[in-house]
């Protein structure tokens, strides 16, 4: 049976127009200090069409479906210290490629495959070198044109055609996603459960106490590596986004933020929950909680096929801005209606990010989020804060079939006229989607969400 990356390729040389010829470099190892290199991950857009993870390799695929490999050689010496390679030669069979040829031949061989052909296809601005490559391997095209060789005259940004594939996740996608997800919630149940045990019988607990039982319970179950750095940030530091796993102190009665997924079989998963490090809420906690609660919910409920993918956004916004009001972080004399909030855009003070992204084999994953049908329909704004034009272009359609992220999230620094009692907390509820025609399926809630349902599990 043909495998689904053999299937894939096929697709793609479909697309790749009469006389296209497409180059996939996969990712090359990079050194992390002296004659150490940092773990090993494999090109995204390579691996959607091999399944190989090897380093050293290239694809090349042309339109009339011919694939060749070039791979790294079997080096029996280099093997003892660096793993069995596949080789070229079980690489035609193994990975359902026509040929197969040492990486150390490319220079020689790739030249003749560009040759007669109308336009060279390689993915723009995401390898360091690789259009400088591809402008020596045409310039010795061309100097064969004195024997009858006809050298590409086009180029092509390969990401256009791979972007739309992999935007749309097939059977075999979502299973791993699936798979993913539920490896991630445990692992956020752990950290969760092991925070409120540790404070309980008086251990002292810092972030990177957390941060280990997520790790652990990536590797338990299988995962390769985590999909992105860890956040897992305790009281105060949960107001800053990006903020990674580091020593400070989680203390009983602060709330402790952690955004964590594992990466699967090439596969991100995304989850972010935010709960009391000792298990219970205090008031002021509960109540901003409940209000993102209550915004992602909103978002949920407009995450469907035909739906816009802001709608999600402006739904959180929505909900956020009335919160915002009724709780007293932003006054009303001041700012109005929650109307005029969104319109002043003043919620950005506690609410400063999207709603959502892509999600796939990258964690920030790849496709436009234009609808590519509506390029040609534009308007500008001004934005209240900045005071920038932005160009603004209708959002993606959303189908069946795509993967995005619902994380809303609000947090409060302390500022003038800004409630004490909410001051230095920050929460972020992220789950991950997968559209469907009638709604969407949230494959992350393999870990509650609800208040009282977290409180529940922490007491276990």
């Amino acid at each position: 049976m043909t495998s689904v990356y053999a299937q894939r390729r096929a697709r793609l040389a479909a697309q790749l127009g009469d006389g296209g010829v497409a180059i996939i470099p996969t990712a090359p190892e990079l050194h992390r200090n002296r004659d150490t290199e940092y773990l090993y991950r494999h090109d995204s857009y390579f691996y959607y069409l091999t399944g190989f993870s090897e380093p050293n390799a290239c694809l090349v695929l042309t339109s009339d479906g011919q694939s060749v490999l070039f791979c790294q050689p079997k080096d029996l010496e280099r093997e003892v210290w660096t793993g069995i390679r596949l080789g070229p030669q079980a690489a035609v069979e193994q990975l359902e490629v026509e040929q197969a040829y040492s990486s150390d031949e490319i220079n020689t061989r790739l030249p003749r495959l560009l040759e007669n052909r109308d336009r060279v296809w390689f993915p723009f601005a995401t390898h360091q070198g690789l259009a400088e490559q591809v402008e020596g391997w045409l310039s010795q095209v061309r100097g064969r044109t004195r024997f009858g060789v006809i050298c590409p005259t086009q180029q092509g940004d390969l990401c256009a055609l791979l972007d739309e594939m992999r935007l749309f996740k097939d059977a075999h996608e979502l299973d791993i996603m699936r798979r993913a997800s539920a490896i991630s919630a445990r692992a956020h149940i752990r950290a969760m459960q092991r925070s409120a045990q540790m404070i309980r019988s008086g251990q002292e607990v810092r972030e990177y106490h957390l941060d280990a039982e997520l790790l652990h319970e990536f590797r338990q179950h299988g995962s390769q590596y985590v999909a992105y750095g860890s956040i897992v940030a305790a009281g105060a530091n949960a107001c800053v986004l990006h903020y990674q796993a580091d020593k400070a102190l989680v203390r009983p009665g602060e709330l402790v933020l952690i955004d964590a997924g594992c990466e699967l079989d090439s596969y991100a998963s995304d989850i972010t929950r935010t709960f009391p490090a000792n298990g219970k809420f205090t008031g002021p906690q509960r109540a901003l909680y409940d209000l993102v609660l209550a915004s992602q919910e909103a978002a949920v409920a407009v995450t469907k096929a035909g739906n816009r993918f802001n709608d999600p956004h402006d739904a959180t916004v929505a909900v956020l801005a009335q919160g915002m009001l009724d709780l007293g972080l932003l006054d009303k004399r001041k700012h109005g209606t929650a109307q005029d909030v969104i319109d002043s855009r003043a919620y950005f003070q506690f609410y400063m990010h999207r709603t959502g992204h892509w999600l796939g084999m990258d964690v920030h994953d790849c496709g436009s989020y234009v609808e590519p049908t509506e390029l040609g329909v534009l308007s500008e704004r001004k934005d209240p804060i900045s005071g920038e034009i932005i160009a603004n272009r209708p959002s993606r359609i959303l189908r069946a079939g795509m993967v995005t992220t619902v994380e809303p999230g609000i947090y409060v620094r302390p500022a003038p006229g800004v409630p004490e009692q909410f001051h230095n907390i920050g929460i972020r509820i992220e789950d991950d989607a997968v559209v469907t025609e009638t709604g969407c399926e949230l494959i992350t809630r393999g870990v509650p969400v609800d208040a009282d349902e977290i409180e529940a599990l922490m007491r276990d």
